[in-house]
């Protein structure tokens, strides 16, 4: 839109641009809550402890879209509050999912020397298969909590705009439940649910075809990474993180790599041999893409979408850090 300025006898024409979209963006009143429940999956027997984090009340927009987060191993339904924090004030219902037999109870009461161990052993393929479908029953139980009338989350999902998001063993559980293939018996099948993932920390397979893996993806996915993002178990490191961009089928993938960012920059806490100071806009630009992705993909919003592929990304990135999209 172009309006005419006049002073005296001469008009130029000024353009008028709208407000900018600005994925940082949260209102002054943004009123977040979290509230903890349980999710029971009587199929399997297992209950799923959860953190919702609530939106404001819209009285325009009763429903909300879901996103679920699942924890890295050994970690919790608390874990990696900034983010839950940010996106409900966005508009978002933010679900974090735990999963027993590869949370807390892993560590928590083991002497330091034996923790490590215990990990090792607990980032097994049962307890893959298992975070697996507990996706799916988390979905299904919030389905039944969105249509009880009595219930606190009654009405306020929109169920069919739902994005997954996880960090490390929560990145393979992302990773699984949105599009690749391992090729396990008692794999769900990929959740139809799921428009959209997010992938903190991903990880290439440990066997088997690697492009076969992620041909299969169609949704749109965003990684993030750091170049020194390792892991404590198992035997991913920096290389083999930013190698599943590569093999990724073209159409709304997105990879960010931080410079100097260590496996728990996309946590709150440094983790035990890490070395380099945590940078605080690593968070920063964690909130601002992640919270652009799901406004483009959950919400449909070509603002977003311009930011994610114009220069939006650059202009909270550091000159070291690695964008690209394809």
């Amino acid at each position: 839109m172009r309006l005419l300025m006049c002073l005296g006898l001469m008009c130029v024409a000024v353009g008028l641009q709208a407000e900018e979209y600005d994925p940082l963006h949260v209102a002054k009143d943004a009123d977040v809550k979290s509230s903890d429940f349980t999710a029971k999956d009587a199929t399997r027997n297992r209950e799923l402890p959860i953190r919702v984090y609530l939106p404001p009340k819209d009285k325009k927009v009763e429903k909300a879209p879901v996103v679920v987060f699942s924890h890295g191993l050994g970690g919790t339904r608390e874990g990696s509050p900034f983010l839950g924090q940010h996106w409900a004030a966005r508009g978002y219902v933010a679900v974090f999912v735990q999963h027993p037999g590869s949370d807390d109870s892993v560590w928590k009461d083991l002497p330091p020397a034996k923790r490590l161990t215990a990990l090792q052993e607990a980032a097994s393929v049962k307890n893959s298969i298992l975070r697996m479908q507990d996706i799916p029953a988390v979905l299904d139980q919030l389905a039944k909590w969105n249509d009880e009338s009595s219930h606190v989350l009654a009405g306020r999902l929109n169920a069919k705009q739902v994005g997954m998001s996880g960090h490390s063993f929560g990145g393979q559980t992302t990773q699984a439940i949105s599009g690749q293939t391992f090729g396990l018996a008692g794999q769900p099948v990929t959740e139809s649910r799921i428009k959209a993932a997010i992938v903190m920390s991903p990880s290439l397979p440990p066997r088997g075809d690697t492009k076969a893996a992620f041909a299969k993806v169609k949704v749109p996915w965003l990684l993030m990474t750091g170049t020194l993002d390792g892991g404590v178990v198992g035997n991913q490191t920096p290389e083999t993180r930013r190698g599943v961009y590569p093999l990724l089928p073209p159409g709304d993938k997105f990879e960010l790599v931080l410079n100097k960012a260590e496996h728990s920059a996309f946590t709150e806490r440094a983790l035990p041999g890490e070395k380099e100071p945590r940078n605080p806009n690593h968070h920063r630009v964690i909130l601002a893409v992640s919270t652009a992705f799901w406004d483009a993909y959950l919400r449909d919003d070509p603002a977003a979408k311009e930011w994610l592929n114009d220069k939006g990304p650059r202009s909270v990135l550091e000159s070291a850090d690695v964008w690209q999209q394809k």
